[in-house]
């Protein structure tokens, strides 16, 4: 699918507010609601849109550990690699795990109840026997900075229209 501007004003206004109303969108961007809503069907259609979540405040619910974690596989072979990433993804409180470049093979950011609880998740780990030879871990003693929001029209060196 080829995209536009018009396709990238929508995409940053749902970003900024994913709830608001197909008519607040059309008048954001400036087109007219049908064809807006045809833009927006096409961009989730071909993926760019993957869903709509809600931002919780989890620190309202329950006190969390939050760790960064690095992680070294023993072997690298592909299917070592596949291993890993399929047991990975179903740890639920494995929230995000990037494959990286240089000495480490992937950093994950995982949340616990507590340091406890983040020792039990790493024992798990280690006796699925997954090809962990090390891992080290960074406990997050401060929020400092969230975004969910791609700078988009940054990335693209391109100007939003207001």
């Amino acid at each position: 699918m080829k995209w536009d501007a018009l396709d990238l004003k929508i995409l940053a206004a749902l970003q900024e507010d994913g709830r608001m109303t197909k008519q607040r969108l059309a008048e954001r961007v400036h087109l007219s609601p049908s064809a807006c809503f045809e833009r927006l069907r096409r961009l989730e259609e071909a993926g760019y849109i993957k869903g709509y979540h809600a931002d919780i405040d989890l620190g309202r619910i329950v006190h969390t550990t939050t760790a960064v974690v690095e992680v070294t596989l023993d072997k690298h072979q592909s299917s070592d690699f596949t291993r890993f990433e399929q047991v990975i993804a179903g740890v639920p409180e494995v929230l995000e795990v990037y494959s990286i470049s240089g000495g480490i093979d992937y950093v994950m950011k995982v949340v616990a109840i507590d340091i406890e609880h983040y020792q039990a998740i790493m024992d798990r780990l280690l006796e699925a026997d997954i090809g962990i030879a090390k891992y080290f871990t960074y406990f997050v003693t401060k929020l400092v900075k969230r975004q969910h929001a791609y700078p988009i029209h940054t990335l693209l060196d391109t100007k939003p229209d207001k």
